[in-house]
């Protein structure tokens, strides 16, 4: 047997989700058994948690989009008994069981070895949520952003992409814009290391102007929508923004205006169906470049118990920072 968060639906289609001893025979199918220690909370899981959004195909569901564990079992040759792993992505918590339990098994192909100095908890502190960040940094960087550049923007920089972007890229040497509509925030993004806060209301709307003063360097972008479409028009010349979420909605009213007259760069970041040699490139730029003392400033600890009102929470942009779920407490 082993603790999970199931998630069951009624004949009235209504979801309903409680902590409760499962069997081990219930587990999916899979080359790896994990002993889960720690999963996280993203927005995905708040759908998976509460009515499913369409992501859930099968209940009853253990929801988890990520893990970090120690190998039980593998008939892989890659993973052996007691070595350390972390999972995000490949649609686990989704389609399949995931990480809201003590204990998991998936294809060996969805697993990366923690890298050394890295705890399976502060891999969650990480989580999908800071993976999809570095992944982020690292496309900037290599379609050419240097912090002797300018300013780097970090939209929807108090939530867990932007914490981790916001960490990584001071770290780094670059100078960090945030932008919050939370002003309560703003210590914490300081302490993180932005060196500007930028109102929501700045750049929340469009203007008639497709181009505004070159003042972005580079930007990681977790609204989307009329923001985006904001901050295209104010990039310097050949400066590329990092497309990693939606809150502010999945369209996009912009114009063609910003990649013709300064070559801006539009790039979309997925962090679900990443190749494994950049998901490991990307691990370990994170054990190197994250200051694991900004990612403990970040950290909410939860249990199995807490996930419910947390994913309520998420999906109303109520949870500041990392929150890290120690699955055995």
């Amino acid at each position: 047997m082993f603790k999970a968060l199931l998630v069951e639906k009624d004949e009235a289609g209504q979801t309903h989700a409680a902590v409760t001893e499962v069997a081990d025979d219930r587990l999916p199918e899979g080359d790896v058994t994990v002993a889960v220690e720690y999963s996280t909370v993203n927005y995905k899981d708040g759908l998976c948690i509460g009515p499913g959004g369409g992501l859930v195909r099968n209940y009853p569901h253990v929801p988890g989009i990520d893990f970090a564990g120690t190998v039980e079992s593998s008939q892989d040759a890659r993973y052996k008994p007691g070595d350390k792993v972390v999972l995000t992505g490949w649609r686990v918590g989704e389609n399949r069981w995931g990480g809201y339990a003590t204990r998991a098994r998936v294809p060996a192909d969805y697993l990366v070895p923690l890298p050394e100095g890295l705890s399976t908890r502060q891999a969650m502190a990480v989580g999908t949520a800071g993976f999809t960040a570095m992944l982020a940094v690292m496309a900037l960087e290599d379609h050419g952003m240097k912090p002797e550049q300018g300013e780097v923007l970090v939209t929807g920089a108090a939530g867990g992409v932007g914490s981790v972007a916001t960490a990584i890229l001071a770290n780094l040497g670059y100078a960090v814009a945030g932008v919050t509509g939370r002003p309560e925030t703003g210590d914490y993004l300081r302490s993180l290391g932005a060196s500007r806060i930028v109102a929501r209301e700045e750049v929340a709307e469009t203007v008639k102007r497709p181009l505004e003063t070159e003042t972005w360097a580079g930007c990681v972008d977790a609204v989307g929508g009329a923001m985006l479409a904001r901050v295209l028009g104010q990039m310097k010349y050949g400066a590329s923004v990092a497309a990693v979420g939606l809150a502010g909605g999945a369209g996009l009213p912009a114009t063609v205006v910003p990649f013709l007259l300064r070559g801006v760069n539009l790039l979309g970041i997925d962090s679900v169906m990443q190749p494994y040699d950049n998901r490991l490139r990307a691990w370990q730029r994170i054990a190197r470049d994250l200051p694991m003392d900004k990612l403990e400033a970040m950290i909410r600890p939860a249990s199995l118990a807490d996930l419910p009102e947390l994913g309520a929470a998420i999906l109303k942009g109520q949870v500041q920072g990392r929150v890290v779920v120690d699955v055995n407490a």
